[in-house]
């Protein structure tokens, strides 16, 4: 089933990849509309009746383990990560649906890190949204999308009377590019792509300032996810919206951010604008990522190496000493395991904790594999954000095969053998 009320990729507004500008809105400068301080939180483990008998300590998961971060008011902060990073965590953390083990959250000046309750958090929840990333799971299948869309206003109270509940739901699922009448159409009657529409106008009939877009369109085509985006970057522009958009692709996130956090192990590795941390990345986690990144452009003689990591991220409840990220980093020496390294400024905005990038210097050449000339260069090409990584590249048709020439027919010949029947 296709998305009937999606616009075509190129049609009104500006292009995705046009950069911090393509929503239409640059970041204020001055206070950051939210801002985190020191975040951690950390699940402690279940032990056994023996282990209470016995009273052993009991470990503790570090899902996030000391975060700094701030989001400027009508900025894209893209955060990325591999799975088990931390990243849907600290987004959790934000709209108040998990409690921080310490640190400090400050919302539009104002301190919020004790804020909890339902009636405490009404008024912040007003103000702050979550998208999440399965629309299959966060609808459910017995509710309309009127209902659906009509419930946060029933919730907190916000509408002022029948026309008001009414004319809030038609306007937020015309904003997400619905029409009218799907409002009392069923989840199972519509497509992936409307679904993940639907959940976007459930959390812009709040009216809220911050949306956290915790992979909002990794479960959905190429193509539709190319329209939502388009629909996220018009509705920062008409409505100023601020978003924290998390992924674990770094191209997509080069393509909708301002900024890029790379997370790592619950600890953010670098930071800075999207195209300075794309381009020029000063920390070996977000080199080896950006060296696998697709891209369309041919490859050259002697191109790019492609940087593999060696093995998986390690456990959330045993992190390795020093630089959590030495034990599958190629440039490691003896201080990256003994002394874990603080947050160093290379210039630019641009922050890495690594020890090579102490006093802004460059990363040496990363080891890696030899691009085969059948491969595309890993590597993200220069220019403007990368949409056209989003669509696979055209490969040329081979040659059609010559037609050989008739040949004479032959006499037959006669069986040696009666047939088998």
């Amino acid at each position: 089933m296709t998305d009937p009320a999606a616009e075509p990729a190129t049609a009104g507004g500006p292009p995705i990849g046009a950069g911090p500008a393509a929503g239409g809105v640059r970041p204020a400068a001055g206070q950051p509309l939210i801002k985190l301080e020191g975040l951690q939180v950390h699940f402690p483990i279940r032990g056994s009746l023996i282990d209470a008998l016995q009273r052993r300590p009991r470990g503790v998961v570090r899902a996030v383990d000391g975060i700094d971060l701030h989001i400027q008011r009508g900025e894209v902060l893209g955060l990325v990560g591999e799975s088990g990073s931390g990243k849907t965590t600290a987004g959790r953390v934000i709209v108040k649906l998990t409690r921080q083990t310490a640190g400090k959250i400050t919302f539009d000046g104002v301190d919020v890190s004790s804020l909890w309750g339902n009636k405490a958090l009404r008024g912040y929840r007003r103000r702050v949204q979550l998208i999440f990333q399965d629309p299959y799971e966060t609808l459910n299948p017995k509710q309309t999308i009127h209902d659906f869309v009509a419930e946060p206003l029933d919730v907190n109270g916000i509408a002022n009377g029948g026309a008001d509940r009414e004319a809030r739901v038609r306007a937020s699922l015309e904003a997400a590019g619905l029409p009218a009448d799907f409002a009392f159409r069923y989840p199972h009657e519509l497509s992936g792509g409307q679904r993940q529409r639907v959940v976007i106008a459930g959390a812009l009939a709040m009216g809220p300032e911050l949306v956290v877009a915790d992979e909002p369109v990794s479960m959905l085509d190429v193509s539709i996810r190319t329209e939502l985006l388009r629909l996220m970057l018009d509705l920062r522009q008409e409505r100023g919206l601020t978003y924290l958009f998390i992924t674990h692709d770094l191209s997509l996130a080069w393509v909708i951010a301002d900024r890029i956090a790379v997370m790592y192990l619950g600890r953010i590795m670098e930071i800075g604008p999207a195209d300075r941390v794309i381009k020029s990345p000063h920390h070996p986690y977000t080199a080896a990522l950006v060296s696998v990144s697709p891209t369309p452009v041919p490859p050259a003689a002697g191109g790019p190496r492609r940087t593999i990591l060696v093995g998986e991220t390690p456990d959330a409840a045993f992190v390795p000493s020093g630089c959590r990220f030495h034990p599958r980093c190629p440039l490691a020496f003896d201080r990256c395991k003994t002394e874990e390294p603080p947050m160093f400024d290379v210039g630019g905005g641009q922050s890495a904790a690594c020890w090579l990038a102490e006093g802004g210097r460059s990363l040496p050449v990363m080891p890696g594999s030899p691009v085969r000339a059948t491969e595309p260069v890993p590597t993200v090409a220069a220019g403007p954000a990368p949409a056209a990584s989003i669509t696979p590249p055209q490969t040329a048709s081979p040659a059609p095969a010559a037609t050989p020439a008739p040949t004479a027919p032959t006499a037959p010949t006669a069986p040696t053998e009666d047939p088998v029947p």
